[in-house]
């Protein structure tokens, strides 16, 4: 039976939060938790209906919580465009922003709307997108952005000449490279933030290993049924060899609320092999580290998601 584990979250009433993927999953305990602290919490989400029912149920969890939907596909620039117009527009500021959703190891190669390898263009580009998208906001509100990476990322490289895998392509190098990217992009926020003083704190986070859907049946992605690994981590969490779903949503919610918690920070799991265990800050990984490689990708996903948003 896995041990129980918990974080204190700390009274977050007058606060915005806004949480990527929050319809089910990790998402979903993180705006969960941010409601029941007293923020209002908004959840751009792809499916509307499946997220409505998500922002019933943390309703009612959470009594008189403001919790809302708001339609949003990462893997394109269109609607990332659309929503950020219409947040910015309605100038509330952001207090809170949590890049959590993501898409991991189609079963074959997949491109996004604008023509991106699925992984890399939704869990990178879509977030790099909106998030510069809703820069104002997160300049008004000196925003806590957080990041979710991934184990995946402590090994790999970007492919800076096949950064799309046109040439060649592993779903699992892919996805690696694509978490690679979402910690790259959280240092450079971080490092831009400090240097022109726009006030944003950007850190990183990881859930270790835990049983969402991410490697379930997705018909939608071409997955029939779930796949062998994620029965496998299922098992595994039953025993308490890994983490559940509830236990991986407290890195990132240490990230963005922890009275301690700064920009530049990395939290993780901090049991055997940062599977599972209690949130705390951890060292960065190796493939995270190089600030030329942040700078870099900046500029590149700048050129790739174009002029819609300015940094």
């Amino acid at each position: 039976m896995a041990r129980h584990i918990d974080i204190a979250i700390p009274d977050l009433s007058g606060k915005l939060a806004v949480v990527t993927g929050a319809s089910d999953g990790i998402g979903f305990v993180i705006a969960g938790r941010l409601a029941r602290a007293g923020a209002e919490v908004i959840m751009p989400v792809r499916n509307l209906a499946k997220g409505e029912q998500a922002a019933d149920r943390i309703r009612s969890l959470a009594p008189g919580a403001t919790v809302g939907t708001r339609s949003l596909d990462l893997s394109s620039l269109d609607s990332i465009a659309a929503l950020t117009s219409r947040l910015v527009g309605e100038d509330r500021p952001v207090d809170i922003l949590i890049n959590n959703a993501g898409v991991m190891n189609p079963p074959s190669r997949q491109l996004t709307r604008d023509g991106f390898e699925l992984q890399f263009g939704t869990n990178h580009l879509g977030h790099f997108a909106f998030t510069l998208g809703l820069l104002p906001l997160l300049r008004q509100g000196r925003a806590r952005v957080t990041h979710q990476t991934s184990i995946a990322a402590r090994s790999g490289v970007i492919n800076w000449d096949d950064l799309n895998g046109e040439r060649g392509y592993e779903t699992m190098k892919a996805y690696a490279q694509s978490k690679i990217a979402v910690g790259l992009f959280a240092r450079e926020l971080q490092n831009r933030s400090a240097a022109a003083g726009w006030g944003i704190t950007s850190n990183l986070s990881h859930p270790g290993v835990s049983p969402t859907n991410l490697l379930a049946a997705q018909p939608g992605m071409g997955r029939a049924k779930d796949t062998t690994s994620v029965r496998l981590i299922r098992l595994m969490s039953r025993l308490g060899v890994v983490g559940t779903v509830s236990s991986a949503a407290l890195p990132a919610l240490l990230a963005a609320t922890g009275p301690d918690s700064h920009g530049g920070q990395f939290f993780g799991p901090k049991g055997f092999g940062d599977v599972g265990g209690a949130p705390a800050q951890r060292e960065l990984w190796a493939p995270l580290r190089r600030d030329d490689d942040a700078r870099r990708l900046w500029e590149v996903s700048e050129r790739l998601v174009g002029a819609r948003f300015p940094a």
